[in-house]
């Protein structure tokens, strides 16, 4: 009987050009010879049995998201709830529900999965965003920059706490890895940001990193203590935005020409 209504699924499936979970029952069961009624009862009123039958006949019925969308979620869960150290290929695996092999094919091992997530989770699609269609203005530029670091710290899961955490513990671990290995496309962002201001003489001629690190650091310090100094007793923080325009105005007195 499974092998039965699996060769229907599958025919119904490729008749369509659509996944076996995107497929009506209806059409199933007409690839089947049944009702949809016979077809529900047999699958004891509910789909989700055919596409376990269909699973375990070696086709993925679809339905959710592909292999490396799930991957790259699941890393990342597993990054901010056990860090770097726990997020393994095999707990990866298991935990997005795809074979060991096919992580290596997507990613290029580890290393290329870590890369991934902090793709997908750190700052650099907002400055790259950015850096697309910058501000004219140097001080909104600032405070989107620090916008953009702001969002990326908070981002769920909490990805990006997790990695300098595990960079500041262990230099020569995955963390530090991940990001040397982010830093030309940050560069090469916050070149695009700031280079004309550096250019038109509006910036004090500083070299270029440091004027990187006296943008990001202070804010980026502020998001990785601020979790810790909002549960201590007897300290009263200023909001974010707070935080980040007194950041912006203090980093302009300080470069600005």
């Amino acid at each position: 009987m499974e092998q039965e209504l699996v060769a229907a699924a599958l025919a119904a499936a490729r008749a369509r050009g659509r996944d076996v979970a995107d497929v009506p029952l209806a059409a199933i069961a007409a690839a089947a010879g049944v009702s949809r009624s016979t077809l529900l009862r047999r699958l004891g009123g509910t789909r989700a049995p055919l596409d376990e039958a269909v699973r375990r006949a070696g086709v993925d019925p679809g339905g959710r998201p592909p292999a490396k969308e799930r991957a790259i979620a699941a890393a990342a869960t597993l990054i901010a709830e056990q860090g770097l150290g726990a997020t393994t290929l095999d707990a990866v695996a298991a935990a997005a529900d795809c074979a060991l092999p096919t992580l290596h094919g997507l990613f290029d091992g580890r290393d290329g999965l870590l890369t991934a997530v902090f793709d997908r989770y750190g700052p650099l699609p907002d400055l790259e965003a950015l850096a697309a269609d910058p501000p004219d203005d140097l001080t909104e530029l600032v405070r989107e920059v620090h916008r953009a670091i702001i969002t990326a710290f908070a981002r769920e899961p909490r990805v990006l706490p997790a990695i300098f955490a595990d960079a500041c513990g262990r230099p020569g671990g995955p963390g530090h890895a991940m990001l040397k290995a982010m830093v030309p496309r940050t560069s090469e962002s916050l070149w695009a940001l700031l280079g004309t201001h550096i250019t038109a003489g509006r910036l004090q001629p500083l070299p270029f990193p440091i004027l990187v690190q006296l943008l990001l650091g202070p804010i980026a310090t502020h998001m990785l203590l601020r979790p810790t100094l909002e549960t201590t007793p007897g300290t009263e923080l200023p909001s974010v935005e707070e935080i980040a325009e007194t950041l912006a105005t203090a980093y302009l007195r300080a470069v600005a020409a």
